[in-house]
């Protein structure tokens, strides 16, 4: 069920996005944005994201957008081979049909 924008999150990431984060430090919080690409960003270009935090302390900050379709809990994980390995969200069908066509 998707949440507001306001809500927490509940974030999980698998073995694999830990590493990826590991091995991909950021200033300031990763980004999850409505295009669902996650890197990091300047504060101003994120001051109205919806924050999170993974367990291990890694900041996370969701694009409003986003936010408000995304459920609750969901987890990260890398897809991808070689250099174009990437952390991407870990949905189901229906969470994927919710956050991109709701």
């Amino acid at each position: 069920m998707p949440m507001p924008a306001n809500a927490e999150f509940v974030i999980e990431a698998d073995a694999a996005a830990t590493a990826w984060l590991d091995s991909h430090k950021s200033q300031g919080p990763h980004v999850i944005r409505y295009d669902i690409l996650l890197d990091g960003a300047r504060p101003e270009q994120i001051s109205n994201y919806v924050p999170a935090v993974l367990p291990n302390g890694t900041k996370i900050a969701i694009d409003p957008r986003a936010a408000a379709r995304l459920p609750s809990r969901f987890r990260l994980t890398v897809r991808g081979l070689g250099r174009f390995k990437h952390l991407d969200l870990d949905l189901t069908g229906e969470q994927w049909g919710a956050l991109l066509y709701d």
